[in-house]
């Protein structure tokens, strides 16, 4: 039995029926094939060195070999990015099939990705099956070892702890993970959990305020417990990476205005241009709509200058491009909490999203008394 405690995004009581119905609903159905919002779409999974303007390139070469971007996701961390790009042919608006265009889009991209520097480890795919987009990005970054490299640049001083033992009395390791608390938290801790073939029996998961605080009884598949120092190690290292993959350093912009083709390319050049640089970014459409969200810093990946953050919205459009989120290192310059739109004040506990968007994904939690 596995028991959750769920709020809604700002940490009120569940009172909407429908949405209690959704959650009721998708936790009774367990989803293993492709999504019904991917189909007919053609999936490219790209993996690299993070670089300034490097999505400007890709989205530019997208756009000239006529790929309509319909969503994606991309994901930096410790020098490394991942994406997830869902595409068709902007011209017929079916998938891309055709076996010469698929060769064409994987030789354009794979020598972006490449650049100057990242021979071996660029990484360029089309695959017509995937399941979670979000799992997947976890399992590319994990396949890449992100979590092997140092991060080069650290501005937040809030990192997670991990903590491992062993209770060789019940044959479990236990894992402990303190952090800041955010949505999609524990989804993203479980998926690493089970991608590195490690097996949930027993969870308990807290917050307190801010803070998030999860317990873990686990065994690895074969049943056995961490055995090793150096898997100890790894354990920590790959969890420590789950939880700062999603952490979103930078201004928070939001894009909204009708979609059309090269929009992407416009929009990440003009940040390009501007010098700034995008550290994660969630693109969508609904009908002709574009809605598109974007975490930008300067180039150094410092906080960037806010009159550049003015000029890139009245070049791109006011009313188009909206500010929705300050970096933590803004109201640390003496502004009130009541003044700004920042991090401390948008914090959302993260069950109340993961139950209602992501478990029903997942059936990865098995519970034993």
């Amino acid at each position: 039995m596995d028991v959750f405690h769920v709020t809604d995004l700002n940490g009120n009581k569940l009172t909407d029926e429908s949405v209690i119905s959704y959650i009721e609903q998708s936790l009774e159905t367990i989803h293993y094939g492709r999504s019904n919002s991917f189909n007919g779409l053609t999936a490219l999974e790209l993996t690299g060195t993070d670089r300034v303007g490097l999505l400007s390139e890709v989205f530019a070469v997208l756009a000239d070999l006529q790929c309509s971007v319909v969503e994606a996701k991309v994901w930096t961390h410790n020098g490394r990015i991942a994406s997830l790009i869902y595409v068709k042919d902007c011209n017929s608006g079916s998938p891309i099939e055709d076996s010469q265009q698929i060769d064409r889009i994987e030789a354009r991209l794979r020598n972006v990705l490449k650049g100057d520097n990242d021979i071996r480890s660029a990484k360029m795919t089309v695959s017509m099956a995937v399941t979670h987009t979000e799992r997947r990005l976890h399992q590319m970054m994990f396949a890449d070892r992100d979590y092997e490299r140092m991060p080069v640049l650290r501005h937040s001083t809030d990192y997670p702890v991990v903590t491992v033992q062993n209770w060789a009395d019940r044959s479990y390791s236990v894992v402990n993970v303190q952090c800041k608390d955010r949505t999609k938290l524990l989804f993203d801790v479980v998926c690493t959990l089970t991608d590195m073939e490690y097996v949930v029996f027993h969870a308990t998961i807290n917050t307190a305020g801010e803070r998030a605080y999860l317990e873990f009884y686990i065994r690895h598949i074969d049943g056995t417990p961490i055995s090793s120092e150096p898997e100890r190690q790894r354990v920590i290292q790959c969890l420590e990476a789950a939880v700062g993959r999603r952490a979103s350093e930078g201004v928070r912009l939001e894009l909204c205005m009708e979609d059309r083709q090269g929009l992407l390319a416009d929009v990440t050049r003009t940040f390009r241009e501007n010098g700034l640089n995008v550290t994660r970014a969630e693109i969508s459409t609904q009908r002709d709509e574009a809605l598109n969200i974007f975490y930008v810093t300067d180039e150094m990946g410092n906080p960037a200058d806010p009159k550049i953050i003015e000029a890139v919205r009245q070049k791109i459009g006011l009313s188009n491009l909206k500010v929705k989120e300050l970096p933590m290192i803004y109201h640390q310059k003496g502004e009130s909490e009541e003044q700004t739109v920042g991090v401390g004040g948008t914090v959302l506990l993260s069950l109340g999203s993961l139950v209602r968007r992501n478990l029903y994904n997942l059936g990865l939690i098995r519970s034993h008394s």
